[in-house]
């Protein structure tokens, strides 16, 4: 259920803060009963949903704008959110070690907010494709 995917990022999210906030010793990024890191398996679970939606929803075609329904568009606003936090991570992972397994999970939750977006618009309302030089005198 949607409700229950939600709880589960929400619950991801708050362990790749504490991930975040921790720093690793010699660059070990194993959890344990003290440390909270993000695992392999959280990103597989993402993976996982975002093949299950793509294998459902037509092929891209051209680039969209974020839009359609309004829960198409709060999922693309979140994505927009979801890639800024990731560029502050990747900015992050140049100066301190950062677990790899967080860098994955932040991009492969934008990437399932975008597939859900286009889910959600693909309940009776196509995606709003972009249209290069559109409005251009």
């Amino acid at each position: 259920a949607p409700a229950d995917s939600v709880f589960r990022i929400q619950n991801d999210l708050f362990d790749l803060g504490a991930d975040l906030a921790t720093p690793a010793e010699n660059d070990d990024f194993t959890p344990s009963d003290m440390v909270l890191r993000i695992v392999p398996s959280q990103v597989a679970w993402l993976e996982e949903r975002i093949d299950a939606l793509t294998a459902v929803l037509a092929p891209l075609t051209s680039f969209i704008l974020p839009g359609g329904t309004e829960a198409a568009a709060r999922l693309h606003l979140a994505r927009t959110a979801t890639r800024r936090a990731e560029r502050a991570m990747t900015a992050l992972a140049a100066t301190e070690p950062t677990n790899p397994a967080a860098l994955r999970y932040i991009n492969r939750l934008s990437d399932y907010l975008f597939v859900l977006g286009r889910a959600a618009n693909n309940d009776g309302k196509a995606d709003i494709k972009w249209v290069p030089g559109a409005n251009r005198d």
